[in-house]
């Protein structure tokens, strides 16, 4: 989990005039690693059926993660499609009761205050990764924080010994500061879900980090 690369997330309002499908399948072909599905405006069974779609997608070649919906991932899960995990926000379910009902799948966790922070260092062991945000102002999470900027995501690395992904308006240019800060992803939406070419955005962002090593 120490390095989670670029990574998507693939959120439905943002994916318009594309399918979110097809937005995943260019991510995927471009060499996204980490892939996670947000459904805030679809009902439980429409969130369950593109999550379906999207592992039928991603098998093989990319991890998913569900967005907040513990009960889309344990249905898709029974179905027998390969979803990884979850990521979950600080009004979601406490992580220590997510892990007892998720088991051995990935959990990531959004942080980004000091007591954000020092609270998931305490439950660390049950913890994957950080998603700390928003580095920039974003229209697609009307209420992040206070963006953080390069320099204050860089600071929340040292406060933690989990591994951070940097979330926010962030972009292929970003990647060497964010892996110089001891950054650990750089995850992005509207990069990749509203570019012209998803996949050859895809490329850019992996080629990005790779050469920021």
């Amino acid at each position: 989990m120490r390095d989670l690369g670029a990574y998507l997330v693939a959120n439905t309002a943002s994916c318009t005039p594309r399918s979110t499908l097809e937005v995943i399948e260019g991510a995927v072909a471009g060499g996204i690693q980490w892939i996670q599905l947000r459904a805030k405006d679809e009902t439980a069974r429409e969130f369950y059926e593109l999550a379906l779609a999207a592992a039928r997608l991603t098998e093989g070649k990319a991890e998913l993660l569900i967005n907040d919906r513990i009960d889309v991932y344990l249905a898709a899960k029974a179905a027998g499609a390969a979803v990884t995990g979850v990521h979950i926000g600080q009004k979601d379910l406490p992580v220590r009761v997510a892990r007892q009902i998720i088991g051995d799948g990935i959990l990531g966790l959004s942080a980004s205050s000091r007591e954000n922070i020092e609270q998931a260092n305490l439950d660390a062991e049950v913890i994957d990764y950080l998603g700390v945000g928003a580095v920039r102002a974003t229209p697609t999470k009307k209420d992040h924080p206070t963006p953080l900027g390069l320099d204050g995501f860089a600071l929340r690395t040292t406060w933690t010994q989990l591994p951070c992904v940097a979330i926010g308006a962030v972009t292929a240019e970003d990647a060497g500061a964010i892996r110089s800060g001891g950054g650990a992803g750089l995850a992005v939406v509207r990069a990749i879900c509203q570019a012209e070419d998803p996949q050859a955005a895809s490329a850019q962002l992996v080629a990005a980090w790779e050469a920021a090593k």
